[in-house]
């Protein structure tokens, strides 16, 4: 038995001796450094993360990425712009990523887009909003999936502009991301209804808000309609305290993420209800690419998918589309493979555009409403990215000369 064991190794060992060393090369893995906020931001990193992990496993299951499989490596920041620059040297130098990706916290998305910028990384901002990302402080090796804070801004604005409200509020909190998002209503807004004014601004600082203190300031204002930008624990907080002090009542409110399930669902019944919104249907997708995904999520995971599910579902989508486009994994390849890359998506078709390496994905715009106890989105529509972006005459005047 041991001279049979010992005869059957060297007949294997033979014939691999005969396998090409660069096929065997071939069935190295692809990898992709992902870093994001996985301890801060569970409620949101975690689907993400999800999401992430089933569109690999189908990728490999369907025979990977030019003959080779894809893996992740994910790696936390702790929402540390600082500690975020230091994972991606590593990630790109010590563990042989091809390119980067992630990020939730615009402030964090900005420090690795400007090192990335630097060193020549193709990085994929996965979920970072702040307009400037690739606008003003835009580089060639930096693209973003998500629809940013000023296509967003200017659903809800588009929407505002419809009714009769004249007298505006803002609060958001006080980083890239939050100021961004006001500036771009307020440009959306006053380009539609050039007679509205805004009689308020509120910037609590992130996680950190006063929710007592800010309610009080927005009624003294008295406006017409509130503009919305918390998130997270923020939003809780201030929906308990603008609720048991009657600030919404009588009064449109547009609330930027409100409805996206990772915010939503926490508030449970105290979930504001008129809310003109962006967020994630997801109970009411059935049909279509974006159905497709809910299904295969849900027998996957045996849970639903909030957001940033289908976001890192379409990260790893634009990912392979890349890859494939480039047919290969050396960087200045992948970077001109995202150049006006087309995808098909779990949101349906989607183009990363030349003009500014920002995506063309579109968000879900609805109105809030309480059923079973819960709050929800109504009335919704799926609104396509590429008609809310600035012309590329725009562009070209907020992003700098490359």
């Amino acid at each position: 038995m041991q001279r049979k064991t010992f005869l059957k190794g060297l007949i294997a060992a033979g014939a691999l001796a005969t396998v090409p060393l660069a096929a065997a090369a071939q069935q190295d893995p692809i990898i992709i450094g992902e870093i994001n906020h996985y301890k801060r931001m569970a409620a949101f990193a975690e689907p993400y993360k999800m999401g992430i992990e089933l569109a690999i496993e189908e990728t490999n299951a369907a025979g990977g990425v030019m003959g080779r499989p894809l893996e992740f490596i994910f790696r936390d920041d702790q929402g540390e712009p600082g500690e975020a620059v230091k994972i991606a040297e590593e990630l790109m130098t010590r563990d042989g990523a091809v390119m980067l990706t992630g990020t939730i916290l615009s402030n964090v998305g900005l420090a690795i887009s400007s090192f990335a910028g630097e060193k020549g990384y193709v990085y994929l901002a996965s979920e970072p909003l702040a307009d400037s990302l690739v606008w003003a402080a835009g580089n060639p090796y930096t693209f973003r999936l998500r629809a940013s804070t000023f296509m967003q801004a200017a659903m809800l604005a588009e929407a505002a502009a419809k009714t009769d409200a004249t007298r505006f509020a803002t609060i958001a909190p006080n980083y890239a991301y939050g100021k961004d998002a006001v500036a771009a209503f307020k440009e959306n807004l006053l380009k539609l209804k050039p007679d509205a004014e805004f009689v308020a601004e509120q910037w609590p600082a992130l996680f950190k808000i006063d929710a007592g203190a800010e309610v009080q300031a927005l009624e003294r204002a008295k406006p017409d309609a509130i503009y919305n930008v918390t998130f997270g624990p923020d939003l809780a907080k201030f929906v308990r305290d603008g609720t048991d002090r009657g600030l919404f009542d009588g009064r449109d409110v547009y609330g930027l993420l409100s409805g996206e399930p990772e915010y939503l669902d926490p508030l449970g019944d105290e979930a504001p209800e008129g809310w003109t919104v962006t967020g994630f249907p997801w109970y009411d997708l059935e049909d279509g690419p974006d159905g497709a995904f809910v299904k295969a999520y849900q027998k996957r995971y045996d849970d639903y998918p909030r957001l940033g599910s289908i976001v890192g579902y379409m990260t790893v989508q634009s990912i392979v589309a890349a890859l494939e486009k480039a047919g290969s994994t050396e960087t200045e390849a992948i970077r001109a493979a995202f150049e006006g890359l087309e995808v098909d998506s779990a949101m349906g078709p989607i183009t990363f555009r030349e003009i500014d390496n920002q995506s063309t994905m579109g968000a879900y715009v609805g109105t809030t409403a309480l059923e079973d106890g819960k709050g929800v989105m109504v009335d919704w529509e799926y609104k396509d990215g590429a008609n809310y972006l600035p012309t590329d005459e725009e562009v070209r005047a907020l992003r700098p000369a490359q």
